[in-house]
């Protein structure tokens, strides 16, 4: 397989800290727009898509990291490559959903609310805050810098986790509520 080799450059940290910060915020103005774009009713579905897309994530971080456990290198760069793309892909998916549909307010109540509700914040500031972490972890990675990418991974992968499965869980709690 051949595979992308970065150079190690001041550019590429400069880069990944513009992205960590714009793809937020790009994601927080479009989510925020009153007004919403007409793509179709074909979008009703990506909920369920991303559900998907989070359930997979989750699954092959757990995998990449089983194949580094082992020595595996290749299967994991396979893997975390992989997972990258679906992240990937769950944020266009997510950001077309929400430029074209309205938030879908959540209607449980008793215990499951506040349970809901944290699971929920956590979810979305962890999912601004993994950004820089999955960014420098694969770039070190993929420049060869494998210090490096080994102390990004200590917090990335953890909270890419995170992020990944209380997705599914507030997505599965939620989905009653979808129309």
């Amino acid at each position: 397989m051949e595979t992308l080799v970065l150079e190690k450059s001041r550019k590429y940290n400069r880069l990944i800290n513009v992205l960590a910060v714009a793809i937020p915020l790009v994601v927080a103005v479009l989510l925020g727009l009153r007004q919403k774009v007409d793509l179709g009713s074909w979008t009703k579905i990506l909920p369920h898509v991303n559900a998907v897309i989070n359930s997979l994530t989750a699954i092959l971080l757990v995998v990449g990291f089983l194949f580094i456990q082992r020595k595996n290198v290749a299967a994991h760069r396979r893997t975390m490559t992989a997972a990258f793309v679906l992240g990937s892909l769950f944020l266009v998916s997510y950001v077309l959903y929400h430029l074209s549909n309205e938030s879908t307010a959540f209607g449980g109540e008793g215990l499951i609310r506040p349970i809901y509700y944290f699971l929920l914040i956590s979810h979305i500031v962890l999912s601004v805050v993994v950004v820089w972490f999955v960014l420098r972890a694969v770039y070190f990675a993929y420049s060869n810098q494998i210090i490096e990418h080994k102390k990004a991974v200590k917090w990335a992968f953890p909270i890419w986790l995170y992020v990944s499965i209380t997705g599914v869980i507030v997505y599965l709690l939620i989905s009653p509520y979808y129309q």
